[in-house]
């Protein structure tokens, strides 16, 4: 009867622990995170947006505009490469995001890695549609650096 009473104890604690975890955990929903992460963002608070970003990855994995977000913070502090694995994650994610491919693209050309950019920038012409008009801005800027790498 004695062992029941400890069974029943340590049951109702772990319980009890389990409960308080959910009540412990901020209030943000799943989806919050993001959005105030943006909030954030755009007041340019990168240290609360990031920490933000970085939370709704936890709980939502695939949400590749968190990475995105990620990837322009780190791009602001010229992290190139916290900002390319972020870009990654989202071309793993999402082949088709503009975005993603028109920043890695930017950031190939910065590194001077042309081959890279070339095979980007023909992929980043088969999906655009809201960016299109970057188009003729990345190409000159590969031109440029082709003939500025061909010059020397």
């Amino acid at each position: 009867m004695h062992r029941f009473s400890a069974m029943k104890i340590k049951n109702t604690i772990l319980i009890f622990f389990i409960l308080n975890l959910f009540f412990i955990l901020p209030s943000y929903s799943d989806s919050e995170y993001f959005t105030e992460g943006k909030k954030f963002f755009d007041q340019k608070n990168y240290q609360k947006s990031k920490f933000l970003f970085e939370r709704d990855i936890v709980f939502n994995p695939k949400n590749t505009k968190s990475y995105l977000y990620l990837a322009k913070i780190f791009d602001s502090k010229k992290n190139d490469e916290e900002q390319e694995k972020n870009l990654n994650t989202v071309l793993l994610l999402d082949p088709s995001s503009e975005q993603g491919l028109y920043m890695l693209i930017k950031l190939k050309l910065s590194q001077s890695d042309f081959s890279k950019s070339k095979e980007l920038i023909e992929q980043f012409n088969l999906v655009c549609s809201s960016l299109c008009s970057k188009k003729q801005e990345i190409m000159k800027k590969l031109n440029y650096f082709l003939t500025e790498n061909e010059a020397n």
